[in-house]
C-alpha cells in the first residue's frame, strides 16, 4: 500500500510537469488576449479542434500507460520496452493519418461551425501551422507514459520545463516581431508551439538516451511491427482514445455554442477556461498517479487496497483544490489581469470565475476516482460512463446557451453538473462493478 510520501513523490514532478506545459496556454492566451478578441476566441477554438486530436493520441498513451504500469508492478521490466517501441511506431504512423485528415476535413468543418467571419478566418490560420505539432505530440505522449508507469516522472518536469521556456520566448518573439521575426500575431503563437514540442522531442530523447537503462526495461531489443501486442494495447487504449475524443469534442461544442452568443463572450470563455486549465493541474496530477498506482497496486496483487488509495489520494486532491479555489474567490481580478488589462472583461469574467471555483472543488474527487476506473484495466467501463455523463453535458449547454442564451457564468455551471455526475458514475463502479480480477 503506497503512503502519502509515495504518492506526492509520484504526484509533484507530473504536476510540475504540467504547470510547465500548460504555461504554453497560459502564455498563448496572455499574449493573445492583448492583441484582439479576435485571436483571443480562434486560438480557443483552434485549440481545442488540435487538442481534440490530440486526445487520440493522449488515450493510446493512456492505454500503453496502464500496460506499462501493470508490467512494472509484476516486475516484468524486459516487457516493457517493446511496448514503448511498438507505441512509437504506432503514434508516428498516427500523426501522419491524423495530419492530412485534418489538414484536408478542418477548413470545411470551420466554415460550417464558426459563424463570425473574422473569428473563422483566424482559426483556420491558426490551425493550418498548429497541426504541424502533431508529429512531435504524439511521440511526447508515449515517453511520458513510460516513465509515469515506471514511476519515474521527474523527467517529464524537467522535460516541461524546457518546453515552457522555449515557448514563451518563441511567442513574445513571434506573435510581437522581436529578436528580428515578423510581428506574426495568431501565426506566431502557432509556429511557437510547433517548435516548442519539437525540443521536447528532442529531450526526451536525449535524457532517454543518456539515463535509461536499457537492458533493465528491454529497450535493446529492436523489434519489427508486433501487431498482437499492438493488438493488446488497442484493446486497453481504443476505449480510452475515443473517451478522450468524446471528451475534448464536446468542449468544443461548448465554445462553439458560446461563440453563436457573442464575440465578447468567447473571449471571456478562453480566459476563464485558461484559469480553470491551470487551477485543475493538482488534480490532473493526482489523477495520472491513481490511476498508475492502481495499476501497479493491482499488478502487485494488492486489489483489496485500490479502494483505500483512492480515497487517500482524493482528501490530498479536495484539500489542494479548496485552497486553489479561496484564492481564485478572493483574488479575481488579480488572476484576470494575467490574461487582459481591459478593466469591462475582468468585470464581466469575475462571475465565471466564481463558478469555476466550485466546479475545481468538485473536480477533486470526481477526476481521481473515474481515472481509477481507467487504472483498473477495465477502460470499456470508463468509455460508457463518460458517454452517458458527456450526453447529458451536451443536452444541457445546448438547452442554457442556445436555446435560453444565458450569460457565460451560468453557461459554466455545466462543469458542476458533469463533475457530479461523474463522481457519483464512478463511486457505483467501484461498489457494484466486477473489476478486481480484470487481467490484461
Amino acid at each position: 500500500m503506497y503512503n502519502n510520501r509515495k504518492i506526492w513523490d509520484v504526484s509533484y514532478p507530473v504536476l510540475l510537469g504540467l504547470l510547465a506545459q500548460n504555461i504554453i496556454n497560459v502564455i498563448d492566451t496572455a499574449f493573445l488576449g492583448r492583441v484582439s478578441e479576435v485571436a483571443l476566441g480562434a486560438s480557443a477554438l483552434g485549440g481545442l479542434l488540435y487538442i481534440c486530436v490530440l486526445t487520440v493520441a493522449f488515450g493510446f498513451s493512456v492505454g500503453s500507460q496502464i500496460l506499462i504500469a501493470r508490467r512494472n508492478g509484476e516486475g516484468r521490466y524486459s516487457d516493457i520496452g517493446v511496448i514503448v517501441q511498438q507505441g512509437i511506431i504506432f503514434m508516428f504512423i498516427l500523426a501522419v493519418i491524423l495530419f492530412f485528415i485534418t489538414r484536408f476535413v478542418a477548413p470545411t468543418f470551420i466554415d460550417m461551425v464558426i459563424s463570425n467571419k473574422d473569428i473563422n478566418q483566424a482559426t483556420n490560420e491558426f490551425l493550418s501551422w498548429r497541426m504541424f505539432g502533431f508529429f512531435f505530440s504524439f511521440i511526447n505522449a508515449i515517453f511520458r507514459a513510460f516513465f509515469i508507469g515506471i514511476t519515474k516522472t521527474k523527467v517529464i518536469t524537467m522535460n516541461a520545463i524546457v518546453m515552457a521556456l522555449a515557448n514563451v520566448v518563441l511567442d513574445y518573439a513571434m506573435i510581437f516581431g522581436h529578436f528580428g521575426f515578423p510581428e506574426w500575431g495568431i501565426k506566431g503563437a502557432a509556429i511557437a508551439s510547433v517548435i516548442s514540442e519539437a525540443l521536447s522531442t528532442l529531450f526526451f530523447l536525449l535524457y532517454t538516451y543518456g539515463y535509461t537503462d536499457f537492458k533493465k526495461y528491454g529497450l535493446k531489443r529492436i523489434k519489427s511491427f508486433d501487431f498482437p501486442l499492438l493488438s493488446r494495447i488497442l484493446n486497453i487504449s481504443s476505449f480510452t482514445m475515443f473517451q478522450y475524443f468524446l471528451s475534448m469534442s464536446v468542449w468544443f461544442v461548448f465554445f462553439v455554442a458560446i461563440e453563436r452568443i457573442g464575440q465578447r463572450e468567447l473571449a471571456i470563455a478562453n480566459i476563464v477556461r485558461s484559469i480553470y486549465v491551470v487551477l485543475l493541474i493538482p488534480v490532473q496530477a493526482l489523477s495520472v498517479t491513481a490511476n498508475s498506482l492502481v495499476s501497479n497496486l493491482i499488478g502487485s496483487e494488492g486489489a483489496s487496497n485500490v479502494m483505500k488509495l483512492l480515497g487517500k489520494i482524493s482528501k490530498m486532491s479536495l484539500l489542494i483544490m479548496v485552497a486553489c479555489a479561496s484564492v481564485t474567490i478572493i483574488f479575481p481580478k488579480g488572476i484576470l489581469s494575467v490574461y487582459t488589462n481591459e478593466i469591462g472583461l475582468i468585470n464581466e469574467a469575475i462571475p465565471s470565475l466564481y463558478v469555476i471555483s466550485i466546479a475545481m472543488i468538485v473536480a477533486s474527487v470526481s477526476n481521481i476516482y473515474f481515472n481509477g476506473i481507467s487504472g483498473t484495466g477495465n477502460t470499456k467501463a470508463a468509455l460508457i460512463l463518460e458517454t452517458i455523463t458527456l450526453a447529458i453535458y451536451t443536452i444541457y449547454i445546448f438547452v442554457i446557451a442556445l436555446y435560453f442564451r444565458s450569460p457565460v457564468s451560468v453557461c459554466f455551471s455545466a462543469e458542476i453538473v458533469y463533475y457530479l455526475l461523474m463522481l457519483i458514475c464512478s463511486i457505483l463502479y467501484f461498489k457494484k462493478g466486477k473489476w478486481q480480477d480484470k487481467k490484461i
